[in-house]
């Protein structure tokens, strides 16, 4: 069994840290979890930083500014309680307090203090990298998603994320797409059906996929992707009410939209997705369609400057 593991001594959290969590929809134990991880690449089996051991007395106690770089969304910071006691923990030295100064999900200056750290200086040093490689990523991911949410306004066009996450992550990352204003697409493959090209395949024809997941779940909503305005029309007549255009060019998505919504009265929800990049997003929002997909959204997300400076 991996020493890296969260078993060990339970740090104990700064108060509110767990429903700060919960409220965002993150699980704490998986959050603990993945810090732990994180912080094991730093510190190693031996759970020891050998240059701050070296050269920072034990009872040395700083304060510390977490610092935005650049303009942006800022998401993540709620991690810097989680961060700063599991660090200490495995230092066995007193938790650092952490005063966030901005909320997740808030628009922050180059300059803004979004944090105020105390405690001792070699757990805010061992919790610096791994708390600012987090917030860094995700706040790239909730302004990237920011302006994609932007460019839709007033469309009436809704942002979707996807699965191409980074593994491991996908909580955090699907958290910080809330935190720039999109929504959440499903969240794997066990809580929604979503009938693919390959799963068309397999039995023959869209409308015999579509049966197929009717059969094994009755009622259910099912996604169902298309490629063709003749795909896009069968899908419909075998009943299906959210129909997704995959890796359609923007040229030919109008039409394709106009005849999946002629084939019935009925109201259909119809998406599109694809390598789309931002400049793009008035394109597909004309198209008509209800909500966009964006493989990109996470993972091209470039990080955002955030730093700590200590005093």
């Amino acid at each position: 069994m991996s020493r890296h593991r969260a078993e060990g001594p339970r740090a104990p959290w700064q108060e509110g840290t767990r429903d700060a969590l919960t409220a965002a929809g993150l699980e704490p134990h998986w959050v603990r979890d993945l810090v732990v991880r994180a912080l094991a690449e730093d510190l190693g089996p031996g759970w020891v930083d050998v240059t701050t051991a070296a050269t920072v007395p034990v009872d040395d106690d700083r304060r510390a500014e977490v610092v935005a770089g650049q303009d942006g969304v800022c998401a993540g910071l709620l991690l810097w309680p989680v961060v700063l006691a599991e660090a200490a923990s495995r230092l066995d030295l007193p938790v650092p307090t952490a005063d966030l100064r901005v909320h997740d999900g808030a628009w922050v200056q180059a300059g803004d203090v979004l944090a105020d750290l105390r405690g001792p200086t070699r757990v805010l040093l061992v919790a610096e990298r791994t708390a600012l490689n987090l917030i860094r990523h995700l706040s790239g991911v909730a302004t990237h998603a920011a302006a994609w949410v932007a460019a839709l306004s007033g469309t009436g066009t809704r942002l979707l994320d996807t699965r191409c996450t980074t593994p491991g992550l996908r909580p955090l990352e699907r958290y910080a797409v809330r935190c720039g204003g999109g929504t959440n697409g499903r969240a794997g493959l066990y809580d929604a059906a979503h009938v693919t090209v390959a799963h068309a395949g397999a039995t023959g024809s869209v409308a015999g996929a579509l049966d197929a997941v009717r059969r094994r779940l009755p009622g259910a909503l099912v996604q169902v992707d298309v490629r063709s305005p003749l795909q896009g029309v069968e899908a419909v007549h075998a009943g299906a009410r959210f129909v997704v255009c995959e890796q359609m060019a923007l040229d030919g998505l109008p039409s394709m939209v106009a005849q999946i919504r002629a084939a019935t009265p009925e109201r259909v929800e119809v998406a599109c997705s694809g390598s789309y990049r931002l400049a793009q997003a008035p394109h597909v929002a004309r198209a008509g369609v209800d909500h966009v997909y964006v493989d990109a959204l996470v993972q091209e997300a470039p990080a955002l400057d955030v730093g700590m400076r200590m005093y």
